[in-house]
């Protein structure tokens, strides 16, 4: 999960020394984001059928093979065409990772602990944003940002080469006959890929601008500015490893709402750090707890409401609206940066969760009045 989603962290954490080494203005480093959200939204219903067919263990060795080929070839870009090329590319690994994770959870971990490890595992995806905010971009800081870059694809290779040999294999693939699943329930899934496109709207925005920000309009040097993503990451790990614990059968449907509305207030916190300088790490920090853990619990929900046979395709389905609001979020943000408005900007982010907020509540609500809430 950490390396399906590498390279978003470090685009954002090595914002300022890439608007400043290849030339990208504001808004073609938002459009990075797009283009490689955008192509795993795309991807991930057939990546859901993909991982569905021919298993999570080679699904997990492609998704870390291509995010290795991915990364190596944003180190070598020698200009906007290529980079953004290789963050299409990159694209496949997003569209693969829930899919085959969730896939391997329900075939590996028994049910009473399937919300704990969900969590946890949902939470690799911000030790990637750690890692790319503190030891990668420290890297760049003594080799450049290319060095940080090839290291993160070296160390995607590595654990390719570590899964095969560590995961047990397979089931021969499904090659012959269309294999027949049931049809969608009418469920929670059409409400999270909602829910989910307007919170990965505003989270893709403060991980793309953050460091940004903070280098641009709070005069924060880049290594310190790209440790305000590693604060972020810190905090998505602890609030998706603890968020996803308390995400119980009764509880979960309530749980989207309530923490995307809490995702509202550390934008304010973002936007009021335009003049108080140090709120700027409050809010990094309540995006983490908030914000991001809504994502894993969402995937808990999945988990739990899914038909037998259809998790891989329903996390897909999920996975697609979050990547869909990470590929139109940021380039909204982008224009606003450009022109130095950031606090816009936040108040758009701070609109994103409350829509979000509100297509959850109102799925929550109905939930309940049909009985479904605690039955799963």
């Amino acid at each position: 999960m950490a390396f399906s989603m590498m390279q978003l962290f470090l685009l954002g954490a090595l914002g300022p020394r890439l608007v400043d080494g290849l030339g990208l203005s504001e808004t073609l480093l938002g459009l990075t984001t797009t283009v490689g959200f955008g192509t795993a939204a795309l991807l991930s219903p057939v990546g859901g059928r993909t991982v569905d067919r021919v298993g999570p263990r080679r699904a997990l060795v492609a998704l870390l093979a291509v995010s290795a080929a991915a990364l190596g070839l944003i180190g070598a870009a020698p200009g906007p065409g290529l980079l953004l090329a290789a963050v299409a590319l990159g694209g496949l690994p997003q569209a693969l990772a829930n899919p085959a994770t969730n896939k391997a959870i329900l075939a590996a971990v028994p049910a009473p602990r399937r919300g704990a490890v969900t969590g946890a595992k949902q939470s690799g995806v911000q030790l990637g944003a750690f890692a790319a905010g503190l030891p990668l971009a420290a890297v760049a800081g003594l080799v450049g940002w290319r060095g940080a870059v090839w290291l993160a694809a070296v160390a995607a290779a590595a654990a390719a080469l570590w899964t095969w040999r560590a995961l047990p294999a397979d089931p021969p693939p499904r090659t012959s006959a269309p294999v027949s699943t049931p049809a969608p329930s009418v469920g929670p899934v059409p409400w999270l890929a909602g829910f989910s496109l307007f919170l990965g709207a505003g989270i893709a925005s403060v991980n793309t601008y953050l460091a940004l920000f903070g280098a641009q309009r709070l005069g924060m040097g880049p290594s310190v500015a790209g440790a305000l993503v590693a604060v972020l990451g810190v905090a998505g790990i602890a609030g998706r490893i603890g968020w996803s614990r308390a995400a119980t059968p009764g509880r979960a449907p309530w749980l989207p709402g309530l923490l995307a509305a809490g995702a509202v207030g550390a934008a304010v916190l973002l936007a009021a750090a335009g003049r108080v300088e140090p709120l700027v790490w409050a809010g990094a920090v309540g995006v983490g707890v908030f914000a991001v853990s809504g994502n894993a619990v969402s995937m808990v929900l999945v988990l739990q409401r899914s038909a037998p046979g259809r998790a891989g395709q329903d996390s897909a389905l999920v996975a697609a609206g979050f990547f869909a609001g990470f590929a139109l979020g940021p380039p909204l943000f982008g224009l606003l940066a450009e022109r130095g408005r950031y606090g816009a900007g936040w108040a758009v982010v701070a609109g994103e969760f409350a829509l979000a907020a509100a297509v959850a509540f109102v799925w929550a609500v109905g939930d309940r009045r049909t009985g479904r809430g605690g039955a799963a």
